[in-house]
């Protein structure tokens, strides 16, 4: 084991097998490196992981990627070889619950003429706000969500004096279910840089049909992947980078990349930089909790248009935020003749369950869809809890406020990769920051060049 100034034993070390990443560790790789990735779990794909049981393929965290504003995440699928016919379509859209029943094409342009659950008035705030979409925001770079018009305003302090019906029957639905928000914790710059990039929620969205981690195993294939390694520290010392490992063995590194979420980088690296500091300290993460119910059968969609999901906002229930069905998603999801459908809890409830059994969060969260989705409870057959302390990142104000000096700081030996990073809720997010990780690690490295052992 090397010590302290002597030759560091790897190149650059990568903590955390989730995409962003594996995204480092593949560019840096790429570029000539000689990386490692060290995985406390023992799989690989983070919040992108999915489960395969009973013939059921289940997406644990992520369930879709979006044909544009995804370039980042593109140019991986094609590097790894992965034929665009295993990335299909998702031919159905979301609907809204609202008034007692559900509606479709939540968020998609056509709802402007169907109303989506939205009354005239609140179809002319959906119109108003695209429209200030293409005029106050165009030239917007979302890969900058610090720079919005909206600046540090939450979604709803945004649609306060007005727009409250946009915001209880579109932004508020939407950003709770795919983001796990709340609308009074989490700012709309980043949401709305996310839709822009991708065309809206209306967009063509689509999924891996082989589950959501197919690209995470296919970048890990040809990486050196440790798993079953967790990382307990990473602190800067002459010559390099040291690690110390939850097994009490130690390394070292000439550089490293924390591809984990904020609070866990914190916690690795107490002793980062302040002008590290303030972003990673205010990014702060919403928990993610969802229920996977296997079926006997497959549920038809909530409307006559299809639709493969259903969002519910706030103002129908605090428990039940949103439900996928799976087997209406892709081909393949469950047995010939079964169904899936994913239950997600809100953000308001998530916090009370994440540490509670899976009996109890299945009772409670499902005893709540059943509203939404009739006959739920009498088709599944086994169900499985999926948490994530760290679901996704919260897009606070202070977050906002401070992504800026974040990203003018010094190259330094230790970087860090997260959909955090680029304040974009989302896989691309995740995939922009390993880029962006790589080529900082580059820089620093062309800066000080390392020495020949």
């Amino acid at each position: 084991m090397s010590t302290v100034g002597s030759t560091p034993e790897l190149d650059v070390a990568v903590v955390g097998a989730g995409i962003a990443g594996l995204a480092a560790a593949h560019h840096l790789a790429a570029a000539g490196r000689e990386v490692k990735v060290f995985e406390g779990s023992g799989r690989v794909g983070g919040r992108m992981a999915s489960t395969r049981v009973d013939g059921y393929l289940v997406d644990e965290g992520a369930e879709t990627i979006a044909g544009a504003g995804y370039e980042a995440t593109w140019e991986l699928i094609r590097a790894v070889g992965i034929p665009e016919a295993e990335v299909p379509v998702v031919e159905s859209g979301f609907a809204l619950w609202r008034h007692g029943r559900a509606h479709a094409r939540l968020g998609h342009p056509k709802g402007l003429l169907t109303g989506a659950g939205l009354s005239w008035r609140g179809r002319l705030a959906w119109l108003g706000f695209a429209t200030e979409l293409a005029l106050r925001w165009r030239g917007f770079d979302p890969d900058h969500p610090e720079t919005a018009p909206s600046g540090e305003l939450t979604l709803g302090q945004y649609c306060a004096g007005g727009r409250e019906e946009l915001l209880d029957g579109m932004l508020q639905p939407l950003a709770s279910h795919c983001f796990g928000w709340r609308p009074d914790t989490s700012a709309i710059g980043p949401m709305v840089a996310t839709l822009l990039s991708v065309g809206g929620a209306g967009a063509r969205w689509m999924t891996y049909r082989d589950g959501m981690d197919t690209l995470a195993r296919s970048l890990a294939d040809r990486l050196d992947v440790a798993l079953d390694a967790r990382v307990t520290a990473v602190r800067p010392e002459d010559g390099g980078v040291r690690l110390e490992f939850a097994d009490g063995t130690a390394g070292t590194a000439r550089q490293a990349v924390l591809a984990v979420p904020a609070p866990v980088a914190l916690a690795l690296h107490p002793g980062l930089p302040p002008e590290e500091r303030g972003f990673v300290a205010a990014s702060t993460y919403a928990p993610m909790l969802k229920v996977a119910c296997l079926l006997d059968r497959p549920l038809p969609g909530p409307t006559r248009s299809p639709s493969y999901a259903i969002s519910v906002p706030a103002g129908e229930s605090l428990v039940c935020t949103g439900i996928v069905l799976d087997h209406l998603k892709a081909h393949g999801r469950a047995p010939e003749g079964r169904g899936l459908a994913n239950v997600f809890v809100s953000p308001w409830t998530s916090p009370e369950l994440l540490d509670e059994p899976d009996e109890r969060v299945v009772e409670i969260a499902c005893a709540e869809a059943e509203r939404f989705l009739p006959g739920l409870r009498a088709a599944t057959v086994r169900t499985l809890v999926h948490r994530y302390r760290h679901g996704l990142p919260q897009a606070a104000p202070a977050a906002v406020r401070e992504r800026a000096a974040f990203l003018a700081r010094p190259t330094r030996a230790i970087e860090y990769a997260g959909d955090w990073v680029m304040l974009r809720p989302s896989s691309e997010g995740a995939v922009r920051s390993g880029r962006l990780a790589a080529q900082r690690v580059l820089t620093h490295a062309a800066d000080r060049p390392v020495p020949v052992p």
